[in-house]
């Protein structure tokens, strides 16, 4: 906090000095939207029985295991430089890890399959 002849000033400029009202319409300024417009299709994914062999083959080779976008940068063998997974900012992430396990579990329980070649 700066002091100056007679005033306060706060950085960053957005933040109010105690014991100051805020008024009725910035005090939200920063908050989430109540509705969130993508929810019914999380819980759509979320509720998505895997029941078919061939669809849940789909599914397990469709999501991957691991972020493909995670990379190292190498530079004359050093690493110069690393890319951090970038799924985790997809909005239907935990819906998506959630069905590719289910459908794992599908041809593990149900069909008594294999399934090293998908982890």
């Amino acid at each position: 906090m700066l002091k100056t002849k007679r005033q306060h000033i706060f950085i960053p400029a957005f933040i109010k000095p105690l014991g100051v009202k805020h008024e009725a319409g910035s005090q939200n300024q920063f908050a989430q939207p109540q509705s969130d417009i993508l929810q019914p299709l999380r819980n759509w994914l979320d509720k998505l029985e895997v029941q078919n062999r061939k669809f849940a083959h789909f599914i397990a080779k469709l999501i991957p295991a691991q972020c493909p976008f995670e990379r190292d940068l190498m530079l004359f063998g050093r690493k110069i430089a690393h890319i951090p997974p970038m799924c985790k900012l997809n909005p239907f992430y935990e819906q998506f890890v959630g069905l590719r396990f289910r459908a794992l579990c599908y041809l593990v329980d149900q069909c008594g399959e294999d399934i090293q070649s998908y982890c």
